[in-house]
């Protein structure tokens, strides 16, 4: 009743609206009181019957608005009302969202009935907390993958971003995290994800047991660019819902670059001017204002982050993966070459760092991790004179002991995607393996 009676107090009695009197691209040019319009606010283009388009300010220009729509232009005629909605583009998630999947909006998309609206609304475009105010990040945290609970341990309430090119297996990975992760809650937004996916992610990679604690957002990539940017911002809101309840809180997002993606289409429309790559200043603006919503809050609860970056043409320094590993807490590399001779995850544990390691790591196990590194990196700096066969056995022990350790640590980085690992079992496997080697020199 609560809810119901706010948003009662929301609605106003007075209709104001101005006219269509362009479209220009992607933008819709809307005359009348501008005094009435601010950047962000929602506008509501009649274009006759029953079909209504919901749109966003995004700018102005001499005495009109420039806006965005959340969909199709089709039916948009010069002369058409724009209403200006009395509502602010708010969010009220609650504890009966989890099981369900909704659009970039909050409406339910999976045929389950009407959602039912929390008592307070979480703005779609909130601050993060205050630096000086939020705590730091928690105990470790389970998640369920071998080779990140071991060489890459992290924190409730880190934030990881996963860098792979196309096909190496970032969504598996992510289904992994969302089945196994020691985490009260997993909020997953798709962001730009190929339409034919949604239905095998949900029923076969998720499951209905990961879809029980989980909220998925999806925006599709034939939507708006304004609906794929939406789905990012509801993502983190419905996170930071969860967390201001005190809860542990998993936040996948697949993936930030078509968010960047989104935000270069929407500033190019709006006039700014391309840089690097094409994308606009306000992109790498907006990513920080993000993904700094994850993180420890106020209060006991965490939004751990993990956001997957789709770098163009496998290269990890392009501006978008450039940006995002300077704001995450740690970056996951996937290396197509490993994923080509079959090993999955595709993890390239050398050029990934978690940027809580030593502290989040076992402080007994941290000699075992160390020389596990080592040997690896041995083996990395000589592999082609191996694979060619001009190495010579007995020519060096440490690349004696690499070679001898290359198969099993190979073996314990390979992982099923219906295969668990807990941290404590992984730092074990991984010490046994080492002993191994050495008992049997």
């Amino acid at each position: 009743m609560k809810a119901l009676a706010e948003q009662i107090g929301d609605l106003d009695g007075v209709n104001i609206y101005g006219r269509v009197v362009g479209v220009r691209g992607l933008m819709v040019e809307i005359a009348g009181p501008i005094h009435a319009m601010s950047v962000g606010a929602r506008i509501v283009v009649e274009t006759g019957g029953s079909r209504t388009i919901p749109c966003e300010v995004i700018g102005f220009t001499g005495n009109n608005a420039m806006v965005m729509p959340f969909a199709g232009l089709e039916g948009v005629r010069r002369g058409c009302r724009a209403v200006i909605a009395n509502s602010a583009a708010q969010v009220r998630p609650c504890q009966a969202w989890l099981g369900r999947v909704v659009n970039a909006l909050g409406e339910p998309i999976d045929g389950k009935g009407p959602l039912p609206q929390g008592p307070a609304p979480m703005a779609f475009r909130n601050s993060p907390p205050p630096a000086h105010s939020r705590r730091r990040v928690g105990a470790p945290l389970d998640l369920g993958v071998r080779a990140l609970n071991t060489f890459l341990t992290c924190c409730r309430g880190q934030r990881m971003g996963i860098f792979a090119g196309s096909g190496v297996g970032k969504s598996v990975l992510l289904s992994m995290l969302a089945r196994n992760v020691d985490a009260a809650v997993s909020v997953i937004g798709l962001i730009g994800e190929r339409g034919r996916e949604v239905q095998e992610f949900l029923q076969d990679d998720l499951g209905e047991e990961g879809l029980a604690r989980s909220v998925v957002v999806i925006a599709t990539s034939d939507e708006p660019a304004l609906m794929r940017r939406q789905a990012a911002y509801l993502t983190l809101s419905i996170a930071e819902y969860f967390r201001d309840d005190d809860k542990d809180v998993l936040c996948l997002m697949d993936s930030v670059t078509r968010f960047a993606m989104a935000q270069r289409e929407i500033g190019l429309s709006a006039g700014e001017p391309p840089t690097a790559k094409g994308y606009t200043p306000t992109v790498f603006t907006e990513l920080p204002k993000l993904l700094e919503r994850a993180g420890p809050g106020l209060g006991e609860g965490t939004i751990s982050g993990i956001f997957t970056v789709l770098v163009d043409g496998d290269d990890h320094n392009e501006p978008v993966a450039d940006a995002v590993r300077g704001i995450l807490d740690g970056h996951i590399v996937m290396q197509r070459s490993i994923a080509e001779r079959g090993r999955y995850p595709a993890i390239n544990v050398l050029k990934s760092v978690s940027r809580t390691m030593p502290r989040s790591c076992d402080p007994a196990y941290l000699p075992v991790i160390k020389r596990a590194r080592q040997v690896m990196a041995t083996y990395a700096d000589m592999e082609e004179l191996i694979r060619l066969g001009a190495y010579r056995p007995g020519s060096s022990a440490e690349v004696d002991e690499a070679v001898r350790l290359h198969e099993p640590l190979e073996e314990f980085l390979r992982q099923g995607k219906d295969e668990a690992t807990s941290l404590s079992s992984g730092y074990a496997q991984l010490d046994q393996i080492l002993k191994s080697v050495e008992t049997e020199r």
